[in-house]
C-alpha cells in the first residue's frame, strides 16, 4: 500500500491568533488549522471567529475538549455533562460545528488501568460519537500526550475513534512509541487517521537541533535540507502519520517545513534508531 502523502496542519497553541496568520497557511496550501476549548485562556474559538471570521469556512478547523477552568486553574474532566456542554460552547463560539473534535489527553483524568478507569473513557466515548451522530462535530478522535495509560486498558463495547493524534518526532522515547503503535492497531486506524504534534519537542530552539543532525535520516543526507527540515521530515516516521500539526507565527518557517514533505527518508536509519531507542529503554527499566 502506498503511504499517505504527508500533511501539514497549522496548530495553534502558542499562536497569536491573527487573521495574517491563517490567510498566510493558506497561501501555503496549509488548509487546516487545530486549536483547543482551553487555548488562549478559554477564547481560542470566539477570538479565531472576531479576528478571522470570513477565513474559516477554507479551512479543516479541529479542537479539543477535555480541559476546563478550575478555581485556580485549568481541571481535566472526563465527565460526559462538561464534555457535553464544551461542545455545545465550541458550536455557539465558531458558528458552525468543528470538522474534527478530539479527546484531549484523556490520560489525564485515568488514575490506573482499572474497570473504573475503562468505564470513565469509555462513556467519554460514546459521548463523543453520539455529539458526531446529532451534529455537534463532524468526526472524533483522541488526542494524547502520553498514551501509555490509554494502552493499558480494555475497552469493552466502546466506540472507537477516527482519528489518533500523539506526539511525533526524534525525541519521543520507546515506550510512548510502542504504546502509539498499539492503540492504533486496537483501533484499527489506517495512517491516514494518524496525527503528529510537536516535532520539535515543544522548540526549535532546544540545544538538541545544533548538537544532532537529523539529515542522518534522509535518503540523500546532502539534499540541503537544514536539520529543522529534516527534524520535521523524520516526524512522520516516529510514529508513522500522515498529518503533523505544527505551529509557527512564520510564514518562511512554515514554508520551509513544507518543502521538506516530499524528500525521501531513509526507513532502515529510522529502524535502527527505533533499536536504539529499545535498548535505552530496556536499560533504564531494569
Amino acid at each position: 500500500m502506498r503511504p499517505a502523502h504527508p500533511r501539514v496542519v497549522l496548530g495553534l497553541h502558542r499562536s497569536r491568533y491573527q487573521r495574517s496568520l491563517l490567510t498566510n497557511a493558506l497561501d501555503l496550501g496549509i488548509d487546516a488549522i487545530d486549536t483547543s476549548f482551553n487555548y488562549r485562556g478559554f477564547t481560542a474559538h470566539e477570538t479565531l471567529v472576531r479576528v478571522a471570521g470570513d477565513v474559516l469556512p477554507h479551512l479543516m478547523l479541529s479542537t479539543k475538549v477535555g480541559y476546563f477552568p478550575g478555581p485556580s486553574a485549568s481541571e481535566h474532566s472526563l465527565d460526559p455533562a462538561r464534555l457535553r456542554a464544551a461542545l455545545e460552547q465550541t458550536n455557539r463560539d465558531l458558528g458552525r460545528p468543528p470538522d474534527l473534535v478530539f479527546l484531549h489527553n484523556p490520560e489525564a483524568s485515568l488514575a490506573d488501568a482499572t474497570e473504573g478507569s475503562a468505564d470513565a473513557l469509555a462513556r467519554a466515548f460514546a459521548l463523543l460519537a453520539d455529539a458526531t451522530a446529532q451534529g455537534l462535530c463532524r468526526a472524533w478522535g483522541v488526542a494524547s500526550w502520553n498514551p501509555r495509560p490509554l494502552a493499558a486498558l480494555t475497552l469493552h463495547r466502546a466506540p472507537q475513534p477516527s482519528v489518533l493524534m500523539v506526539r511525533a518526532g526524534l525525541l519521543v522515547g520507546s515506550d510512548t512509541l510502542t504504546a502509539d503503535e498499539a492503540l492504533a492497531m486496537r483501533w484499527e486506524l489506517a495512517q491516514e487517521a494518524l496525527w503528529g504534534m510537536s516535532p520539535f519537542g515543544g522548540s526549535v530552539h532546544d540545544p538538541v537541533w545544533k548538537a544532532v543532525d537529523p539529515r542522518l535520516f534522509l535518503q540523500d543526507p546532502t539534499g540541503g535540507l537544514t536539520r529543522l527540515q529534516a527534524a520535521f521530515r523524520t516526524a512522520y516516521c516516529l510514529p508513522r502519520v500522515s498529518t503533523l500539526a505544527v505551529g509557527s507565527d512564520n510564514p518562511a518557517h512554515l514554508r520551509q517545513l513544507l518543502n521538506a514533505v516530499d524528500c525521501e527518508v531513509n526507513d532502515v536509519v529510522v529502524q535502527q534508531y527505533r533499536g536504539l531507542l529499545r535498548d535505552r529503554a530496556r536499560r533504564q527499566r531494569a
